[in-house]
């Protein structure tokens, strides 16, 4: 049997983890089988064994995928001149263009971290992973004077995470819940938590920036 190319075969890796992403948020972690993941990709059993072992390898390769994504997002966020508006367009992403049922994913993980060591170390990881990305992020616009907020950074780090984790749940549960109102909404409340500052200003102008 020809060896696959490399591209096919992250080709063959990605189709399965996004089976296993809607497996997972259709039916839950302990529910769903490898079976159930190969019905959905569309694969046999020896095809999905070749790329993963277990059910725990296939969380590890969702959290290393949507790692490596949120690194690249975060490194336009980080550069990006415009911060504010930035990180609007990072929450517009995260809570309101992604598909829903990959939030309903990320709360089956959450809630088998609680009950499976190995999954508990791989969804912390991740979670401590995004949380220290903002606040170094924030401890240099701070630094360069382009945020003045009013608690510490550890701690406006940390609440930035709750604010995105709520959004992240109500997303999942909530079959009312409104993107397109509460995101911008959240973006004014983030902005207040962060106090931007404007990069100049006049002798007797304002020098903060408009937080929405």
């Amino acid at each position: 049997m020809p060896k696959l190319k490399p591209a096919t075969q992250r080709a063959r890796r990605e189709h399965i983890l996004d089976a296993a992403e809607v497996c997972f948020a259709r039916t839950g972690f302990h529910r769903t089988t490898m079976q159930d993941i190969c019905k959905e990709a569309l694969i046999s059993p020896g095809a999905l064994y070749v790329y993963f072992a277990s059910k725990e390898d296939l969380i590890a390769g969702i959290a290393e995928r949507d790692r490596a994504e949120f690194a690249e997002r975060f490194e336009q966020l980080s550069t990006a001149p415009d911060f504010m508006s930035a990180l609007s367009a990072l929450g517009q992403h995260y809570f309101d263009e992604e598909p829903a049922y990959k939030r309903t994913m990320c709360i089956e993980i959450g809630l088998e971290s609680t009950r499976n060591s190995k999954v508990g170390e791989i969804y912390r990881s991740v979670d401590q992973h995004v949380q220290d990305s903002f606040e170094k992020l924030f401890a240099r616009l701070a630094a360069e004077g382009r945020i003045a907020p009013d608690v510490d950074i550890p701690t406006l780090a940390k609440l930035f995470s709750l604010i995105g984790d709520g959004l992240f749940w109500h997303r999942a549960v909530d079959p009312d819940f409104d993107a397109k109102t509460m995101v911008p909404a959240t973006m004014k409340l983030v902005g207040k938590l962060l106090n931007p500052v404007a990069p100049a200003a006049g002798p007797a102008g304002d020098n903060r920036e408009d937080p929405n």
